[in-house]
């Protein structure tokens, strides 16, 4: 690779809480001092009801119908993606496109991100690199999660990177090796029930707030036994579905206690995870960022550590931005999937290229 290069890349999200559909484009320079990025553009699509309710719909599908919305959505996210290049003006190298989450069952050797790359190539007339997972789950790794790739090539200088997304993941060198793991869910569930009073998500942790937190409940969600797993480990809407939902709607409870008792879990197995992190900075992004309950809720578990959070721009793109990075590094035939994350036998290239 030419070390001196400038490459433009557009990177697209789509995040497990079905809050919409990120994209950014992004200069990337590898420099001698490492890589350089700056984020020339990006947006947050929101859903119609209807995508929104498909995508929710997804995991029951039967194979033909989800082969249709494989298609469906990929020809969504094309379309989209090329109006936002036309509005902005830009033309990238090529788009990475993460895609939405079916299935991700690891343990089971199988894992599924619908948007077909092909119907995404079409629309926007770049190559495009998608479907990252898979290749990991089929050398024994978890297949995600993927970003830390990105934490330690673009973000060396924290200690550790915290994404509180739809699921809340961090990302940390330790050893000399990187180390990631899936922490909790976090904006998948915290949406869920702000839904059943009406709103979209749980704005700066208001309703949450306005809850008691549950004990038993506490105590329940804590010893769920993915907690005592050691890592790599990850965790799709499948176990969320299983392990969490249920649970809580064996009982009749005040959904703003709900709400509050979530919140405070998340927050104990995020300040968890944060203590076993080496001494130092911890960026934090994802929509959570914005949840000052949540955040605040972290705060008291941790009082020795710097939490950091940056620019909207990167708090709310960060993700997208990596994808846009993990897809270069496929596309120039680079490592972008670390084994001591996932835990497969080996370091490799994955995503499939479409052009």
């Amino acid at each position: 690779m030419n070390d001196t290069a400038t490459y433009i890349v557009a990177g697209i999200m789509s995040g497990s809480s079905l809050d919409g559909l990120d994209i950014a484009v992004v200069k990337f320079r590898k420099a001698e001092e490492g890589w350089q990025f700056q984020i020339i553009a990006a947006e947050t699509i929101a859903y119609s009801p209807d995508m929104e309710e498909q995508l929710r719909q997804a995991l029951s599908l039967s194979a033909a119908s989800l082969a249709l919305l494989d298609v469906a959505y990929g020809k969504f996210i094309g379309q989209c993606a090329r109006q936002f290049f036309s509005e902005k003006r830009v033309t990238p190298l090529l788009v990475a496109s993460h895609g939405h989450t079916v299935f991700h069952r690891p343990e089971k050797g199988y894992t599924l991100q619908i948007g077909h790359g092909a119907a995404i190539a079409e629309q926007v007339g770049v190559p495009v690199v998608n479907d990252f997972r898979i290749a990991d789950v089929v050398k024994g790794g978890q297949g995600a999660p993927l970003v830390p790739v990105g934490d330690m090539l673009l973000f060396s200088g924290y200690s550790a990177c915290l994404n509180i997304g739809g699921i809340a993941n961090i990302s940390y060198t330790m050893d000399d090796k990187r180390v990631a793991y899936d922490i909790s869910p976090a904006n998948m569930v915290l949406n869920h029930y702000a839904k059943q009073l009406g709103f979209d998500m749980d704005n700066r942790g208001e309703l949450a707030e306005k809850g008691s937190v549950l004990n038993e409940m506490f105590h329940s969600l804590n010893t769920l036994a993915y907690y005592k797993k050691s890592f790599p480990k990850s965790m799709g809407r499948e176990w969320v579905e299983t392990n969490i939902f249920s649970l809580i709607e064996q009982n009749r409870y005040n959904t703003y206690d709900v709400l509050s008792t979530l919140t405070e879990h998340i927050a104990f197995q995020i300040s968890s995870a944060i203590h076993e992190v080496p001494q130092g900075k911890v960026l934090i992004t994802g929509g959570g960022a914005y949840n000052d309950f949540l955040i605040a809720s972290v705060k008291k578990y941790i009082s020795n550590r710097l939490l950091i959070i940056p620019s909207k721009e990167v708090v709310d793109f960060k993700e997208a931005l990596i994808f846009a990075l993990l897809g270069l590094l496929r596309y120039q035939g680079e490592i972008n999937v670390i084994s001591s994350v996932t835990g497969a036998y080996c370091d490799h290239s994955a995503g499939i290229i479409w052009t």
